[in-house]
């Protein structure tokens, strides 16, 4: 048996839904990596990659194309935020803590929203690729601009995944699937935890480390990152 069909076979059964090692497996790796990420620890990304890599047997599994596509993108943008956060930790080994400007924020609130409306459109014209166009973009666009914003540091980066949270849960419980709605409650949980964590590292400043030209004074930090 291949490492891809055991990956697809089934694990357990739970509320009339099967559920397969794929899905079980790639989901505790997203949950690893989320809890990482809070701790804001480099290996969270070769971790989301893994995560990302096991759902795409997942979705193949399951004759999902979109969901596959989904993946590799995350896989991407993963490989992007690794490659971020050790550049960041090149100069001094800390990685910088910030909240987004007024227009970064703007820019990235925008993207998702013009991303969203592209994705649902592009699953509209292909209804084979999601049952539910809308809600199923909003979290694949959200998904993308969340991970931007943990590539850069950013403290909004929490409240993007928050948002991506809102409209899961209840989407995946609608479609029958309480394991990933489970899945979804507990990464509420520890976003709700991550932010504050990552907020509180807002309003301190480490004595060793002084502001210079090079160094944004608005209220950013540099955190280690730890390993």
């Amino acid at each position: 048996m291949s490492i891809v069909h055991w990956l697809n076979s089934e694990a357990f059964t739970a509320f009339d839904q099967h559920v397969v090692w794929s899905d079980l497996i790639g989901n505790l790796l997203g949950l690893a990596a989320l809890a990482l990420g809070w701790r804001r620890a480099m290996l969270t990304w070769p971790v989301q990659v893994l995560s990302g890599v096991v759902l795409v047997a997942a979705f193949w599994g399951a004759h999902l194309g979109g969901g596959v596509g989904k993946q590799f993108v995350v896989i991407t943008m993963a490989g992007w935020g690794w490659y971020q956060w050790r550049r960041g930790g090149a100069v001094r080994g800390h990685l910088t803590i910030r909240f987004a400007t007024w227009r970064e924020r703007a820019v990235l609130v925008a993207a998702t929203g013009l991303g969203t409306v592209a994705v649902a459109s592009l699953f509209r014209t292909f209804p084979a690729l999601s049952w539910n166009p809308w809600p199923d973009a909003y979290i694949f666009t959200g998904t993308l601009a969340a991970m931007f914003a943990q590539g850069r540091g950013w403290v909004e980066f929490w409240f993007a995944w928050l948002a991506v949270d809102l409209v899961g849960v209840p989407l995946n419980f609608h479609s029958g699937l309480p394991f990933s709605g489970l899945v979804y409650i507990v990464y509420f949980v520890l976003v709700i935890a991550g932010m504050y964590a990552w907020w509180q590292q807002t309003r301190r400043v480490p004595p060793a480390i002084r502001p210079t030209s090079d160094t944004p004074s608005t209220g950013t930090v540099a955190e280690g990152v730890t390993a």
